[in-house]
């Protein structure tokens, strides 16, 4: 099905199309944050390449069993046409207790259809201690429209 808003965008409709991945993704349900893909969209997630919705929600499943309370917060870096350019910075912790912090660079290039076809992220995880953190709301769900960005937190 169509993923509104679509290519080419403008500084609003990809601002609005960053917040609905972010949204998606701190659902951290597989199945739904696949569908904002092509079926065939190819990944490269850190080191490791992926093809199509299938192996994405695979990958996406043991991602949230091991990163336990997952929060994460996208802003929009740079726009054209049918690509978007995103930072992001999401807080998580692990079976063992230990906090982290990870920050990352995405590049995305979308279809008509308001599809992903390609997603290529950069992502490095910092420890940190649980006072450090700074994503707050209850992890069920939305960041709050409250809740600071990424450039309101000074990362």
């Amino acid at each position: 099905m169509p993923r509104p808003p679509f290519p080419p965008f403008t500084a609003d409709t990809a601002v609005t199309k960053v917040r609905l991945a972010e949204d998606a993704w701190n659902s951290r349900d597989p199945e739904r944050v696949s569908l904002a893909y092509t079926p065939h969209s190819r990944w490269r997630n850190r080191s490791q390449f992926l093809t199509g919705r299938p192996e994405i929600v695979t990958f996406l499943t043991a991602k949230w069993e091991r990163e336990h309370e997952y929060r994460l917060i996208k802003e929009l870096w740079a726009f054209t046409g049918d690509r978007i350019a995103v930072r992001f910075a999401y807080e998580w912790r692990s079976g063992e207790g230990q906090w982290f912090r990870s920050y990352g660079n995405e590049n995305w290039h979308f279809d008509a259809e308001g599809l992903m076809a390609e997603r290529h992220a950069s992502i490095n995880d910092v420890a940190i201690a649980e006072t450090d953190r700074l994503f707050h709301w209850d992890h069920s769900g939305s960041r709050p429209d409250d809740h600071p960005g990424l450039s309101d937190l000074g990362l």
